[in-house]
């Protein structure tokens, strides 16, 4: 399929007001070189300054992704071309100065000064020579807990940021990326504490900064609680206290305050003064205002405030004017835009924080507004929300009853970790209460250049799926049920509250129909973490649509299943935690839940650097099994060194080989998939053969352990095996690689005497549960072979409801229980991942051969008749 060497690209949703913006984009195989340059242009032949850099590679060597910056201002476009050209020169760039203790970047419009060592990530921010901000350092407050039930005492102790190393990971002429890795530290000791890693971007001319802020949990949680988590700097104001003012971007427009009020009880109306001064605007002493600003004078100086999110539901802002006075309850609200601005009359800063209601408990604090210095904080977890707790729920594990993995009790958050961001930016002058309206919305959802779902679907970047197709009244109503299962869960987010700062972008495993609520407390029931793949559906989804809801969703559950769910360093360092009440609970630890194919369409996207981070940690995930076997319930250590299924284990290696291989071009990465494709040829029942085997990580070396062993062939495709697979059938141009998936496909769907007689006796219905999730792979071979009987077959999968346990139509239901509801009374997210990745891989292998027209009215007459 020919993919011109020119993409065209457009906003997700809107543009930025103005400022920088990261995207990624692919090409067709062949299309782009490594020294092609490229520039951008919009409808009206305007070309602002690009930076690119490649993010992938197809086989061949050509460019599979690249990475982009540019700035953008309100006047720009909303579509732009990306095409093969020479690179435009502005004076306008960013400059870095590297010595031997910091690093100085001027964007042409802000100077900031970051510091290699000591507590401080930047020591100075500063526009046109004045100081707009210093001291920029993480800060975490270890609770520990003494005593009995009767006496306990608690004590809580503040930690520093130490910054061990710094890093300029980009230095370009548009966008320029500092990381920098450390530890807390204790306030005179030698305790080290919640590892991080912090990224700070800047973009040329603009006047603002993005801190990508992970920490990772290295606690003993049996004796250690995290009480706070937070970014703090201190800013300098000028003015009086009736002109340095707070303002919090609140449910829909901006709440404001100043230092010191002035209305008093001589003035009550003060000449519109006073609604200047809330307004945000400095009042200056004249002949009119001098009587007003005496008397207001003797009014409270109220020096701090604070607006905490304590729930999805409710933030409440406070302010005092002392540490020794009481705090005072302001207003209260519902969601808070996460958006604090202070200053005074030199102007001020304004910081905000993603998710901030989602990820709640969140805060933003000021305090010494009227002092000469002002310090401004970001809570990640404010000290007012009740300590982490990194305990497990029970003090044994529940294997039989509860469906969780193993009976070892291994929930530990020893090695997970969160990522949260926040946006800085430096005003001159204060900005208007619509300047910073607009400000929080464009940072609770971040511009991002995307191009159309046709583009994404002609260069084969992203491995097999199909693009919308209503070309009949089957296929239409099947795209309305696939977009009915997105709604229901998009729905399900808010109305069960699936956030939290450890919970937001996971979804839950199965529903109770008789509590009304899913069984958040039933051992593998509750949070998903992975299993069965929705990650793999929510962003085909998007690419398929293009829709800003779908991505959004797709995003969080990328940024939580990477970070929480997964294993950072430690005894499980690149494998993940299985399905539990808690995200850490399961004793199961594996590289199915880890996989880099999980997580990369996000970082293709948006050339996300942190994901990018998770992509490498993973790319040596199989050494892990040395240290945790995943068939060590049913098989002894000794003759190999660990062992691993053909899927999910090998094909968790395989995607994290395959996007090593194409995000560096490292063929050793290559020639590990290659083996073990070739030692599955050399064996009788090839793809089918196992499912279990010995493994050595040291040579990625497969050991043959016989057939029709432990495993069962529905956990070889359940967890993205068939992506997998059908994204290496478009790479490696292996045609007996693509008979043995067809192979595979049309074994699952035989009887079992023809399974027994194929295979020698050694295979058997017993053997090859849940035949829907096999669709895909059944289709594969339909396709290949053009064999209308399997294709039937394969439709009916998905749509006989017996086979599919995805009763159609998939339509929520009112039930008036606890609260009024919308509610599926049979869904599971495991059941409605694998048909929605399924009903979207079978459009495209079998468009062309619809099931029966019986089927076929069948499924047309279903009406949805969803709740909205």
């Amino acid at each position: 399929m020919l993919v011109k060497a020119q993409a065209e690209v457009k906003w997700l949703k809107s543009p930025p007001a103005s400022g920088g913006v990261t995207w990624g984009v692919p090409w067709g195989k062949g299309v782009l070189q490594k020294e092609d340059e490229i520039t951008i242009t919009d409808s009206n032949n305007s070309a602002p300054l690009l930076q690119t850099w490649p993010l992938g590679y197809w086989p061949d060597g050509s460019v599979k992704w690249t990475g982009h910056a540019a700035v953008f201002t309100e006047e720009s476009g909303s579509r732009f071309s990306l095409h093969k050209g020479k690179l435009q020169t502005t004076e306008h760039t960013l400059h870095i100065t590297e010595e031997e203790d910091s690093i100085t970047v001027n964007t042409g419009e802000m100077v900031c000064k970051l510091e290699k060592t000591g507590s401080s990530l930047f020591s100075s921010i500063s526009i046109s020579g004045e100081m707009m901000a210093k001291t920029g350092r993480l800060i975490a407050l270890i609770e520990k807990r003494t005593g009995t039930d009767s006496h306990r005492t608690y004590q809580i102790e503040r930690f520093e940021s130490m910054i061990n190393k710094v890093t300029v990971e980009q230095n370009g002429p548009v966008k320029a990326v500092i990381k920098a890795e450390g530890v807390h530290r204790g306030g005179g000791r030698e305790k080290t504490w919640l590892p991080f890693a912090v990224r700070i971007s800047f973009y040329a001319g603009v006047s603002a900064i993005r801190i990508m802020h992970t920490v990772f949990i290295d606690s003993d949680a049996e004796h250690e609680w995290v009480r706070g988590l937070g970014l703090e700097c201190f800013a300098v104001f000028k003015g009086e206290p009736r002109n340095r003012h707070i303002r919090y971007a609140a449910d829909s427009g901006i709440y404001s305050e100043p230092a010191q009020l002035l209305v008093t009880r001589r003035f009550n109306e003060a000449n519109g003064f006073y609604e200047k001064q809330i307004a945000g605007q400095p009042v200056r002493e004249d002949a009119d205002s001098s009587a007003l600003i005496r008397d207001a004078s003797r009014n409270a100086v109220w020096n701090d405030f604070k607006l905490v999110q304590d729930s999805p539901l409710h933030y409440s802002v406070k302010k005092r004017t002392d540490r020794d006075c009481a705090w005072v309850d302001a207003i209260h609200g519902g969601r808070a835009n996460g958006l604090m601005y202070a200053g005074g009359e030199n102007g001020g800063i304004a910081l905000g924080l993603r998710d901030f209601f989602e990820k709640y408990p969140s805060s933003l604090e000021t305090s010494g507004l009227a002092a000469d210095e002002t310090k401004l904080t970001v809570w990640f977890w404010p000290p007012e929300a009740e300590a982490m707790d990194f305990r497990h729920y029970s003090k044994e594990s529940h294997v039989e009853s509860a469906y969780e993995g193993f009976s070892e009790m291994r929930s530990t958050a020893f090695g997970i970790a969160n990522t949260s961001e926040v946006n800085l930016k430096c005003f001159t002058k204060p900005p208007s209460h619509e300047e910073l309206d607009v400000l929080a919305d464009e940072w609770q959802n971040p511009p991002l250049l995307i191009c159309d779902p046709d583009y994404y679907y002609k260069t084969r970047a992203l491995g097999m799926w199909s693009l919308k197709d209503k070309s009949g009244p089957f296929q239409a109503v099947l795209e309305e049920q696939l977009d009915e299962a997105f709604q229901f869960y998009k729905n399900e987010v808010d109305q069960r509250s699936w956030y939290g700062y450890w919970h937001y972008g996971d979804v839950m495993h199965t529903y109770d129909s008789v509590r009304h609520v899913w069984r958040y407390d039933l051992g593998g029931y509750a949070w998903q973490n992975t299993e069965l793949v929705p990650n793999l559906w929510l962003w085909q989804t998007f690419l398929r649509s293009g829709r800003e809801d779908v991505f959004r969703m797709a995003e969080a559950m990328t940024r939580h299943t990477s970070e929480v769910d997964c294993y950072h360093f430690g005894e499980y360092k690149g494998l993940g935690s299985r399905h539990n009440v808690l995200h850490w609970g399961c004793g199961c630890k594996e590289a199915r839940i880890s996989m880099a194919g999980l997580h990369k369409t996000y970082y293709f996207l948006t050339a996300d650097e942190r994901i990018g981070d998770i992509l490498t940690e993973v790319k040596d995930a199989d050494t892990a099994l040395k240290r945790l076997d995943p068939m060590r319930a049913y098989y002894p250590k000794g003759a190999f060194p660990t062992h691993a299924r053909v899927g999910p284990d090998w094909t968790a290696f395989c995607s994290n080989w395959l996007t090593q291989w194409e995000r560096t071009g490292d063929t050793a990465y290559l020639a590990k998939i290659e083996k073990g494709i070739s030692q599955l040829k050399a064996l009788p029942l090839r793809l089918l053969s196992g499912p279990t085997f010995g493994y050595d990580p040291a040579n990625a070396h497969l050991f043959h352990m016989g057939d029709g062993n432990e495993g069962g062939y529905h956990m070889v495709i359940a967890f993205g095996a068939p992506q997998v697979w059908m994204e290496l059938s478009g790479l490696l141009e292996d045609e007996e690689w693509n008979e043995m998936l067809g192979e595979f496909g049309e074994f699952y769907l035989l009887s079992d005497e023809e399974k027994r007689r194929r295979s020698g006796g050694k295979l058997h219905d017993d053997l090859f549960h849940w035949p829907m999730f096999a669709a895909l792979m059944a289709a594969y071979a339909a396709h290949r072979n053009q064999d209308r009987e399997l294709a039937e077959k394969a439709w009916r999968l998905l749509l006989d409801e017996k086979q599919s346990h995805t009763p159609l139509p998939i339509a929520p239901k009112q039930a008036d229980c606890w609260k009024s509801l919308a509610e599926i009374p049979w869904v599971t997210t495991n059941c409605i991942s694998q048909w929605c990745l399924n009903t979207i891989a079978v459009l495209e292998l079998l468009g062309d051969m619809l099931p029966s027209q019986e089927m076929q009215e069948k499924v047309i007459a279903c009406k949805s008749g969803a709740v909205r």
